[in-house]
């Protein structure tokens, strides 16, 4: 009897540290994303070095025997290309969202894909329209994005053009990635892998396109004598080890727990996030801002309600719009591990 209630009570503190730990990396991703770009303000190498600690991570955790991820082959590289491009653009635009904008406008537009996504899927992938409760938790998001934007003291055009490409690129993403990745039959530490090793192969692309590499070659002939930062390494570094560990801890609490716990956890990481990012700095809105992010993000909450709990009757379009859900909740692990993640999921 004892060793029964010794493994339930290992059982249950291994659950519960899974749970935290996905809790402390999603809450902290996006303000550690935010502090990073302010300190390292090149967000391509930025991103390239987060796909770089993500890819190479998995590998040596699949070396070592803590995962399993579909090995790499030319072929199912080549069919996945377009993907991990949209991926790629994605993850580059949050970068740059996150370096003109701060985190609440970030966390307003991100709160906004569940619209353009069930938009998207009535439109384009011919999916039944949504229920009435669903229809006004997102009347609710785009109420508070409104609401946001037109109170949002730091409006600029540049932060804003951004904020749109992203909003763009990620429902994009969410809305095709599912139908690549099915048919592929990668399994989730595979689609990490592939993911943020394409987008790696990708990254000198975008250097030359952008110019960054001039900027950073420049940057490293003028610091000649002093081209270690302390504070610049722990930025960077800690934004590409929470990258991992997002994908870690985000996968295994999804394993650990029903998809109800990992969702009100979703929904509390967001709340802890606009928390902690008002507590440690001044980079964040006003307090009618924060008023209509926290009005956004509860439409959020009703949302994710009206897709769990709608009636047997229209199953098949539950079905449906939970897969877009578990899409935007998958990507924006990876996305805010990387910012490479994005696998996503917060």
């Amino acid at each position: 009897m004892i060793p029964v209630k010794l493994e339930v009570a290992k059982q249950h503190y291994a659950t519960s540290s899974l749970v935290i730990g996905y809790a402390l990396c999603s809450s902290l991703l996006a303000v550690i994303n935010k502090f990073a770009i302010t300190k390292f303000n090149y967000p391509g190498l930025l991103t390239a070095l987060q796909y770089l600690t993500s890819a190479l991570g998995v590998w040596i955790l699949g070396k070592l025997g803590f995962l399993h991820h579909d090995p790499f082959t030319i072929d199912i590289a080549k069919k996945f290309l377009p993907a991990a491009f949209v991926f790629f653009l994605a993850i580059f635009t949050n970068t740059n969202l996150l370096r003109h904008a701060n985190v609440d406008t970030f966390i307003v537009f991100r709160s906004c894909t569940p619209l353009l996504v069930a938009l998207a899927d009535t439109t384009f992938r011919k999916q039944p329209l949504p229920s009435k409760l669903t229809f006004v938790s997102l009347l609710i998001i785009l109420g508070g994005a409104v609401g946001y934007v037109a109170t949002d003291s730091a409006f600029t055009l540049t932060a804003y053009s951004w904020a749109f490409v992203y909003l763009v690129t990620i429902t994009t993403e969410m809305v095709y990635i599912k139908h690549m990745v099915t048919n592929l039959g990668l399994n989730t530490w595979g689609f990490v892998f592939y993911n943020n090793l394409l987008s790696l192969m990708m990254a000198p692309v975008l250097w030359i396109l952008t110019g960054e590499y001039a900027e950073v070659f420049d940057a490293w002939t003028s610091s000649a004598g002093d081209r270690f930062n302390s504070t610049v390494f722990f930025a960077v570094s800690l934004s590409c080890v929470f990258g991992l560990m997002i994908s870690f801890f985000g996968f295994a609490a999804r394993k650990a727990v029903s998809a109800t716990a990992f969702t009100v956890t979703g929904v509390v990481n967001k709340f802890l996030t606009v928390v902690i990012n008002v507590m440690i700095w001044d980079k964040h809105a006003s307090p009618f801002g924060l008023v209509c992010l926290l009005f956004t993000l509860s439409g959020g909450v009703l949302y994710q309600q009206s897709v769990t709990g709608a009636p047997p009757q229209r199953e098949s379009a539950v079905s449906k719009q939970s897969n877009s859900e578990s899409e935007t909740e998958k990507f924006i692990m990876d996305e805010e591990k990387g910012i490479s993640g994005k696998i996503s999921g917060l």
